[in-house]
């Protein structure tokens, strides 16, 4: 059965999802560890170390590289499509993060720290430095490798 995904749009699918899937998983691990506390949120938050984002376009990229060959039209746009994600993960959505926090930090002061008069505080942590990008998309790669040198084809 697992043989029939191999060199398929499924091989794809699941490696770019297994690549965002243990990428938060990792994620949650390193957060423990470098916290000493449980955060079960972690599983379901965006932002952290590594980017499971990243992860799961590059895991989806180069399991298409792989399969149709890194000269293809399919993993060009594949690629484009990951590059523009995570340019999106450290440009955009970091930078809407520490607007966040800058309004949350404005809000307790207005607000004599009652913020949830207003609706609560904004969510800071959107978006990824430039490390825990790249580093998610070290690891996606890793794993497109993986799955399909060692998973399927061994």
């Amino acid at each position: 059965m697992i043989t029939s995904i191999i060199n398929t749009g499924y091989e794809v699918i699941a490696t770019g999802l297994l690549s965002a899937f243990t990428a938060q998983i990792l994620k949650f691990i390193i957060f423990t560890i470098k916290t000493k506390k449980i955060n079960f949120k972690i599983f379901s938050t965006t932002g952290g170390m590594p980017s499971s984002h990243s992860a799961g376009v590059m895991g989806l990229s180069t399991a298409t590289g792989i399969i149709t060959g890194f000269d293809s039209v399919v993993f060009a746009v594949a690629i484009g499509f990951s590059l523009i994600t995570m340019y999106d993960a450290a440009g955009l959505r970091r930078a809407a993060g520490k607007t966040a926090a800058c309004l949350n930090r404005m809000m307790d002061d207005f607000y004599k720290h009652d913020v949830q008069a207003i609706g609560g505080k904004l969510k800071e942590l959107l978006g990824h430095t430039p490390f825990e990008v790249i580093a998610g998309a070290f690891y996606g790669i890793g794993v497109a490798y993986w799955v399909h040198f060692h998973l399927l084809c061994s």
